[in-house]
């Protein structure tokens, strides 16, 4: 969740960086000409004031000896070149020269110079330029007008270049990025901690949801920080986890001690019944039948306690040589396989993973009984160790008659049986123990099929410790 959240935030939070640095940008641009702009004006008002005062020739033609008026504004002009490199001169409205800087600078007959100076001719300054970006090479155009009398008679010219300028806006923008940049990590750290403190109570309600789902039912979910929201689910989702755990120990208690109160009456039931058989002709047939279903009983209340007791059963994960575990339990059953004319065979070097010594070998005796027992006589029962990446498996194939693919979604429930195998002794709880034991530390049992006859069966277990201690079933 907090790989989707967090890039939203970040996206969400550059476009107001952006929606914000890019208007900036544009007025640290605009603010940067506009004090040009407001210098070239100023310089072209004081040019004109000097040209105001340049007189002509009694006569009224122009002067070809300038007078002293003349020569001032021409050394102006001309320092004015040498130190900014600004090309700027005074033109009468015939586009004729009266002075300039550079001497061969002069109105040309089209572009932004020509325009500023009949804008100018009109008895009013130039209109600003339009912005000239970093980007671009444009150069900055003003004109005023010389004003004698009411009368134009001249314009002043100034044509500058922007190369500093554009320099100052990058700059300017320069520091706006690494601004934007500054703020972008810190919205970004201000995002983590913001996802972390929201979800931070979401992750732990995962944890604890898995713990329980996998048999910690003793897990809760501490009730901290987060949003109001998140505390109060999390304190719903406690107490339901509380009122499961409650049901369910009830379900175990009554399951446990149902089994064991009718052991009593049962085995007393038993008894009456060997009684009633001596009493009867030797081989009757009703009692015998009577006398099986009886024994089957008191099988199956020997299951269901022993399957109340193994998920009550507290357990704890610890390293394991699974390897010598399984042998060990190969050697145990296999007088049992030679007397039903079944070979039971071990390929189980040594390895390590994380399990209860105890439960594991309870539920091999499960799985390696059920092989045995629906493997046909010459058959063969298989017990192989493998080490993978993070788990060691446990797989027992066997000859055997196998399972459908619908009997094999149902294998492993309680009390489930195939039809195929109803006159064979069990109860249907055996592979349900085996489950149960194994879910309480962290494995697994799997199901499949063995070709080309048979049932595969594989049990998984974690070669690295669990994230908890102990663990309750």
């Amino acid at each position: 969740m907090r790989t989707r959240l967090l890039p939203l935030l970040i996206v969400l939070m550059a476009a107001v960086l952006l929606a914000l640095g890019v208007p900036l940008a544009v007025s640290v641009a605009a603010a940067e000409q506009q004090r040009v702009i407001v210098d070239r004006i100023d310089d072209t008002a004081r040019f004109a004031a000097l040209a105001q005062f340049v007189t002509d020739t009694p006569s009224g033609s122009r002067s070809t000896a300038p007078d002293e008026r003349l020569r001032t504004l021409h050394r102006e002009l001309e320092s004015y070149h040498d130190v900014y490199d600004i090309r700027a001169g005074v033109f009468y409205s015939d586009r004729s020269a009266m002075v300039n800087a550079p001497g061969d600078w002069l109105v040309p007959q089209e572009g932004a110079v020509r325009a500023a100076f009949e804008e100018a001719l009109l008895s009013r300054r130039s209109h600003d330029p339009g912005q000239v970006w970093p980007w671009q090479r444009s150069r900055l155009v003003v004109a005023s007008p010389v004003i004698r009398d009411g009368d134009v008679v001249a314009v002043v010219v100034t044509d500058s270049p922007t190369e500093q300028m554009r320099w100052r806006v990058l700059r300017g923008w320069a520091l706006i990025a690494a601004g934007e940049i500054a703020a972008m990590l810190l919205a970004v750290g201000a995002a983590l901690r913001l996802t972390g403190w929201v979800l931070r109570p979401v992750r732990i309600l995962d944890a604890t949801t898995h713990d329980i789902a996998t048999g910690r039912l003793k897990s809760r979910v501490a009730v901290g920080g987060g949003p109001p929201e998140l505390r109060r689910l999390a304190r719903s989702f406690n107490e339901m986890a509380d009122n499961v755990e409650d049901v369910l120990e009830q379900q175990r208690a009554f399951v446990a001690d149902a089994s064991h109160q009718l052991r009593n009456p049962l085995s007393a039931l038993l008894l009456r019944i060997e009684l009633l058989s001596l009493e009867l002709p030797q081989g009757n047939e009703e009692i015998a039948s009577v006398r099986t279903e009886g024994k089957r009983l008191a099988q199956v209340l020997d299951d269901l306690l022993d399957l109340a007791l193994a998920e009550h059963a507290e357990t704890e994960a610890r390293l394991t040589d699974i390897g010598a575990l399984a042998e060990e339990r190969v050697a145990a059953w296999t007088p049992t396989a030679e007397a039903k004319g079944v070979r039971l065979v071990g390929d189980c070097p040594p390895t390590t993973a994380w399990a209860d010594a105890i439960s594991l070998s309870s539920a091999l005796d499960a799985v390696i009984d059920n092989a045995v027992k629906f493997t046909p006589e010459h058959g063969t029962v298989e017990v192989g160790v493998l080490a993978s990446g993070d788990t060691t498996t446990i797989q027992v194939t066997d000859t055997g008659p196998g399972l459908t693919d619908d009997e094999l979604e149902r294998v492993g429930d309680r009390f489930w049986r195939s039809g195929r195998h109803q006159n064979i002794k069990g109860s249907g709880l055996g592979l349900s123990i085996t489950r149960a034991l194994l879910a309480a530390t962290g494995c697994s049992i799997s199901y499949g099929h063995h070709e080309p006859e048979g049932l595969r069966v594989t049990v998984t277990l974690p070669r690295h410790a669990p994230a908890s201690g102990p663990v309750r079933a």
